[in-house]
């Protein structure tokens, strides 16, 4: 077999429902383009983007593992990360474009924008973690994990709340709407910075202290060619785009269709769907012991969208001419921080069981309320 052949047959079998069941929900993407193309029905888009955007975002992390596996470890965690965040990346991109190009939507593009990075943040430390803390709770009576990294990783929260809390507050204090954006931006250069300190940290200075405690399977062999893992890559980055835009465009009028704050959508929705598979790798490492890996998925995650894509889409919209802040709302910002409160709490004695993953689960459920009620 020709290597081209070798690249063609790694890209379509990782495209095959045989090799995962996931991608039987590929048929949504047909599905969109057809509501979005000929019918022109938005809710129907909407729907059918969302649940087209799972297996992509899935077939995405598979390809970025592959090439992971031929890097360093430390580089292969941070793609892993990033590209793991590639679909509220995208989203937020879409959204805040249109936001500078259409202003009679601005409005509703800021508010889809700050409801999912929010969204993002408070999903994968109730929500994600929370199954991860049940399954691996009921398969193991109590589980370990590495503190230090926790600890550093739950300081960098405190601090992107931070950064939420005090524009919040300006605002509900009297302080001026222009003066509230200059202070975000500014404050988002503050975290950027953060970020990449965090990352010198990590995977320079004292990488040590993030090494794995728990049990290893060894080394695993990449499945695919490395040009073959770089096309699927680009194929599904390229399909997500293109769900999101629709998804993107077809939001304000699917909200007023089915009666849902538009909040509710973004908060809960979007969250849930882009981040599936994700949610089901650290749940499943979870039930293997493997709490290292499965808080560094869930929390890890939370950390990247709060102190790098969040201030980073304030930077971008600000390039754009987009006034978009860190003052998210009193719902939006307590419950984030009451979110990052908790988890820090509950992880703080480096042991965790599966009554801990309900109690993060139950304060998942009464936030979801909230956001329907809002």
């Amino acid at each position: 077999m020709s290597e081209n052949q070798t690249h063609n047959t790694g890209v379509l079998q990782a495209f095959s429902p045989v090799s995962n069941k996931l991608n039987w929900l590929l048929i949504a993407v047909p599905i969109t383009i057809y509501y979005s193309l000929f019918t022109h029905d938005p809710a129907m888009s909407f729907i059918f983007s969302m649940i087209a955007i799972m297996p992509l975002a899935f077939l995405m992390g598979h390809a970025t593992e592959e090439i992971a596996l031929r890097t360093s470890e430390s580089l292969g965690g941070l793609l892993n990360a990033t590209f793991g965040n590639a679909v509220e990346f995208i989203i937020a991109v879409l959204a805040i474009y249109t936001a500078a190009t259409h202003i009679d939507q601005a409005e509703t593009m800021i508010t889809l924008v700050q409801a999912s990075l929010i969204g993002s943040i408070i999903g994968n430390i109730l929500l994600v973690l929370g199954l991860s803390l049940l399954w691996g709770g009921y398969k193991h009576q109590t589980q370990t994990f590495n503190q230090d990294a926790l600890s550093s990783n739950g300081s960098l929260l405190l601090l992107a709340v931070l950064a939420l809390i005090i524009p919040t507050a300006f605002h509900h204090g009297g302080g001026a709407g222009d003066n509230i954006i200059n202070l975000s931006r500014w404050a988002s250069v503050v975290l950027l910075t953060m970020y990449g300190l965090s990352l010198l940290f990590q995977l320079k200075t004292h990488s040590h202290l993030f090494a794995s405690t728990g049990p290893s399977d060894g080394h695993d062999d990449p499945t695919m060619t490395n040009k073959g893992a770089w096309i699927l890559l680009i194929l599904a980055t390229i399909l997500v785009g293109w769900m999101a835009e629709i998804l993107v465009h077809s939001v304000d009028e699917a909200a007023t269709s089915w009666g849902l704050p538009a909040i509710f959508i973004g908060v809960i929705l979007l969250p849930f769907f882009g981040n599936a598979a994700e949610h089901f790798t650290a749940v499943l490492v979870a039930g293997k012991n493997k709490m290292d890996l499965s808080l560094a998925i869930a929390i890890g995650s939370s950390v990247q969208i709060a102190v790098f894509v969040a201030p980073l889409m304030v930077v971008f919209a600000w390039i754009m001419g987009v006034n978009l802040g860190l003052e998210f709302g009193i719902l939006e910002t307590a419950a984030t921080f009451m979110s990052v409160l908790v988890v820090n709490f509950i992880l703080g004695d480096g042991k965790t069981n599966w009554l801990e993953g309900s109690m993060l689960l139950a304060c998942y459920t009464i936030l979801a309320l909230s956001f329907y009620m809002s």
